[in-house]
């Protein structure tokens, strides 16, 4: 696990990132379900499952799933809160499963800190024919006024080198692959109901704040409940990738 960027040490605070970070709105799930075929007699590969926010959602389709996940804390949070899954240690660029073992592979808020092309590789080698893959990040609407104050207090605390979600165009990088016969993008909005304490776990779940000295946390924190008072809501939208077809 020696390859992982140095900032995913943050995500050890795997507690924090499972009360702050929302789900996968129904109709985001719907669709990779469907494009996937995901049902039982079929096999999927969740990869850097976390904490199982996707995995869990996945569970009802009666796929076969295993989850891959680097991080020990992540793994151990992803055993308590998903059941009948297999879950094993390992990266996107060392996939511990056989060749043409899976019909489908996912990936939740986490193909950006792939090294996408040996990432790519190994999806090809456990990928069977005809199988498919599902990127999806949530992103933070940044219409929405507190969406605004929060990425006023994280932005100065990034990194240049920190992997980003907007790094890539992840559907063009599907579609030059080699390995798909067609891809889609596909948005759906989605609200994470909230409290201040919810923002406040939201905002520390991001890898390099979670990762930053116990003082800028402190003050990150500060800072946050200040803006995030008699919150509610905190509003995403929800991008989906898709590559279909093996080639």
């Amino acid at each position: 696990m020696s390859e992982l960027h140095p900032a995913t040490r943050g995500f050890a605070a795997a507690d924090v990132y499972e009360r702050g970070r929302p789900g996968y709105p129904a109709a985001a799930v719907e669709a990779i379900v469907e494009r996937l075929d995901l049902r039982p007699g079929r096999a999927a590969l969740d990869l850097a499952a976390g904490t199982g926010k996707l995995t869990r959602l996945l569970v009802p389709s009666g796929v076969s799933l295993v989850a891959v996940e680097p991080i020990a804390e992540m793994r151990a949070e992803l055993e308590r809160r998903v059941a009948g899954v297999a879950i094993l240690a390992g990266t996107a660029e060392a996939i511990p499963l056989d060749d043409d073992s899976v019909d489908a592979v996912t990936v939740a808020s986490a193909f950006h800190w792939f090294d996408a092309e040996r990432a790519l590789r190994e999806i090809r080698r456990v990928l069977r024919r005809g199988g498919g893959l599902a990127l999806v990040w949530n992103a933070r609407d940044e219409r929405h006024p507190l969406q605004v104050e929060l990425s006023a207090i994280i932005g100065p605390l990034r990194e240049g080198g920190t992997p980003d979600r907007r790094s890539r165009n992840w559907k063009t990088l599907l579609a030059e692959a080699g390995i798909f016969e067609r891809t889609e993008r596909l948005l759906f909005p989605q609200v994470q109901q909230v409290d201040e304490q919810a923002v406040v776990d939201r905002v520390l779940s991001i890898s390099f704040v979670a990762a930053s000295p116990p003082d800028v946390r402190a003050d990150v924190e500060r800072r946050v409940r200040a803006v995030a008072a008699g919150a509610t809501e905190l509003p995403y939208m929800t991008e989906l990738y898709l590559g279909l077809g093996v080639g």
